[in-house]
């Protein structure tokens, strides 16, 4: 019995002793894991990506959370063509804190060089949506034309409801970036669509539309 005592006396002891030791590490993860998330508000696109890429060209990029992104094509060949893109994105009741810096760049030599149909979605921070649509159609009867109200229609219903946490602080030092560096795009032809988006709780689109006819 009294065997039992100490081996339990010595476990308590030992667990004891490793309790700082825990308590250390617990916080060094967490400075880690706070400089971590400094890299989750940050899109870029750079180097050589995309270089000569020729034809049908999307890309969706997102750093944060909640960030809602499409590229739709619609693209229609016959007698009586007729082509449309329509979208509905919608969030709502979900919850994201606000980062202190966030950033969306296209740099490098990005799309040096390329051409067809290039549509983009960067997003730095939380609750933004984004939309790049294009509808083509090569009709042999007549031109179709594009109608005022299809123009003016949205299709991004975003973060209208949608609820964000700010951090505590002095906002004065947040920042927010987005750009395109001198670099990048240089002899791109053809039709490129761009959202950039740094922040939170923003609705960006890009719309396109063309009737052509044919012989």
């Amino acid at each position: 019995m009294k065997l039992r005592v100490l081996s339990a006396m010595v476990v308590l002891a030992g667990l004891l002793a490793a309790s700082p030791c825990m308590a250390q590490a617990s916080d060094e993860s967490r400075i880690d894991y706070d400089a971590a998330l400094g890299w989750l508000a940050n899109s870029r696109i750079d180097g050589n990506a995309l270089s000569g890429a020729r034809g049908s060209i999307a890309v969706n990029q997102a750093a944060g959370d909640l960030n809602v992104q499409a590229n739709l094509r619609s693209i229609a060949v016959g007698q009586y063509a007729a082509a449309d893109v329509d979208a509905i994105q919608f969030q709502t009741n979900n919850q994201a804190n606000a980062p202190t810096h966030a950033s969306a760049v296209i740099g490098g030599r990005a799309l040096q060089g390329a051409g067809g149909i290039a549509s983009i979605n960067q997003a730095s921070g939380s609750g933004n949506t984004e939309l790049n649509a294009v509808s083509v159609a090569l009709a042999q009867q007549g031109i179709r034309e594009a109608s005022d109200d299809f123009l003016s229609l949205s299709g991004v219903a975003s973060a209208v409801g949608a609820r964000t946490i700010t951090e505590p602080g002095d906002k004065t030092t947040q920042t927010r970036k987005v750009g395109v560096e001198a670099s990048a795009l240089h002899g791109f032809e053809g039709v490129l669509q761009l959202n950039q988006v740094a922040g939170m709780a923003n609705a960006t689109e890009n719309r396109l539309q063309v009737a052509v006819q044919g012989p």
